[in-house]
């Protein structure tokens, strides 16, 4: 339970600190135009970077959008360590991170354009 506790203690403090507006929210069908990016990497099935080390590349279909809005806020800031995710993230909007993040949570095994099948 306190673990629990301590965890949304800091997904709060990460929410109140990340800079992201509450008024902001996702659009599945934006963020389906704007995950091109995302694709070339967590698109392919057992895909591992090659550099700066080997890191295998989680899928990010079905994922909680919370979850991947504050990953986005943590890589665009900084907080989170990975170069290609900071690349990444560091020219999205507030509203690109909602739009990606709904889009993603959306996905199930059987959507039609899940590019993580």
């Amino acid at each position: 339970m306190k673990r629990q506790v301590t965890i949304a203690v800091l997904a709060a403090l990460a929410v109140a600190s990340s800079g992201a507006s509450a008024d902001v929210v996702g659009n599945v069908k934006a963020g389906q135009g704007k995950v091109s990016a995302c694709i070339g990497c967590h698109g392919i099935a057992d895909y591992r970077t090659a550099y700066p080390e080997v890191y295998r590349v989680p899928k990010l279909g079905g994922q909680n959008a919370r979850y991947l809005e504050l990953a986005l806020l943590a890589y665009k800031k900084g907080d989170r360590k990975f170069q290609t995710m900071h690349a990444n993230a560091v020219s999205l909007s507030d509203q690109d991170i909602a739009d990606i993040a709904v889009y993603y949570a959306a996905q199930t095994p059987t959507s039609q354009d899940n590019p993580n099948k």
